[in-house]
């Protein structure tokens, strides 16, 4: 790979604004990539909710095979100021929205891709999808659904060239608290939601309490709270939250119930008065560290310097849709840091190497 040449597409994906209130942007950043990877592949094209994905794979003629192993990368991200979609250098960073958070390590495994799937004796696939940062369900879970599947998954999400191979569970909650309006000079008259529904908040913090500082634990993010009352003088009577829940295996009331039987705990926890709609709920990800392909993974990328070490992530990744069907998946990207701040950056240094490491790891299989 020639670093300059690449480096000069890469501005271009990331001058792209693909997030997920602009479609056409989203096609944008989607074709782009597929003009990078050029003619003679089989493109299967997915839309879902207005989300567009494609699927790459050598064209034999004998329709979709299972793959040997699928190479997954999201071209969506999340908002940003306008000037973070202008990409600049400084010295070993590039600095961009999706530049870490992973433009730059999908752009990698379709240049690998476009390379090697012609001559590698196994199917290989490029999954490219634009829903990543809102769920993942439009795009990976949707081919999925659509029959894609394989051995094994890489996906490019960063990690500096190591080898996440456990990710925690994922599900959005929304309290509703309902009360009784009255006029504010008369609060005894009333029942506020509001302060009920703060109550049930402070009990599910009191059972499941914010970290300290990083810990493999579940944790509850209060994303939202309001009411739709809109004077001074009068007492709510509906009040609603949106709660973030990461949560690790084997953690009762979330791992391994369904989405009716967590908000039934949760309901248990915030009291009477308060109901729970819990619309999806993910397991945690988990892949086997001893399986041939991590290990040789792990190895191909500590031929190139890295110690390849094994991680645990507490954000979720579209991997967890394969691992819910017994494919094992791994995170394994470039590196960087200041994923949806404003400072976001690619670290230039680890674009080769992780580009080698791949490389090597999918011809040795």
């Amino acid at each position: 790979m020639e670093l300059e040449t690449f480096l000069r597409t890469a501005e271009r994906l990331l001058a792209v604004p693909s997030t997920a209130d602009r479609p056409d942007e989203l096609h944008r950043a989607l074709e782009l990539v597929l003009d990078m990877v050029g003619p003679g592949f089989a493109v299967e094209r997915f839309s879902s909710a207005g989300k567009p994905s494609a699927l790459l794979y050598r064209d034999t003629g004998a329709g979709r095979p299972a793959f040997r192993v699928i190479l997954n990368g999201h071209l969506d991200v999340v908002p940003a100021p306008p000037e973070q979609f202008t990409p600049r250098r400084e010295g070993d960073r590039l600095y961009a929205r999706g530049a870490q958070d992973m433009k730059i390590s999908a752009l990698v495994m379709a240049h690998v891709f476009a390379e090697l799937a012609p001559t590698l004796p196994y199917p290989l696939a490029l999954q490219l999808v634009t829903d990543e940062e809102i769920g993942g369900r439009n795009g990976t879970l949707h081919q999925v659904e659509q029959g894609v599947t394989g051995q094994f998954v890489v996906i490019g999400e960063f990690s500096g060239l190591e080898i996440v191979t456990d990710s925690k569970g994922i599900l959005q909650a929304r309290l509703t608290a309902t009360g009784r309006a009255a006029h504010s000079a008369y609060p005894w008259q009333g029942d506020n939601a509001l302060l009920r529904l703060t109550e049930a908040v402070r009990a599910i913090h009191a059972a499941y309490p914010l970290p300290t500082a990083e810990a493999w634990a579940t944790t509850v993010n209060l994303a939202r709270l309001g009411t739709p009352n809109t004077a001074f003088n009068q007492v709510p009577a509906l009040a609603e939250a949106w709660l973030d829940i990461r949560f690790p295996p084997g953690e009762p009331g979330f791992d391994g119930r369904t989405a009716a039987q967590i908000a039934a705990h949760l309901a248990d926890i915030c009291g009477p008065g308060v109901t729970v709609a819990v619309e999806h709920a993910d397991a945690p990800h988990h892949a086997d560290r001893d399986r041939p392909e991590v290990l040789a993974l792990q190895q191909a990328a500590r031929a190139q310097g890295y110690p390849a070490g094994f991680l645990r992530k507490h954000g979720a990744a579209d991997g967890r849709f394969y691992s819910q069907r017994g494919i094992d998946a791994v995170i394994f990207g470039i590196g960087g840091a200041g994923l949806h701040g404003p400072d976001e950056y690619a670290d230039l240094t680890t674009i080769e190497p992780y580009e080698r490491a791949l490389r090597a790891f999918l011809t040795g299989l």
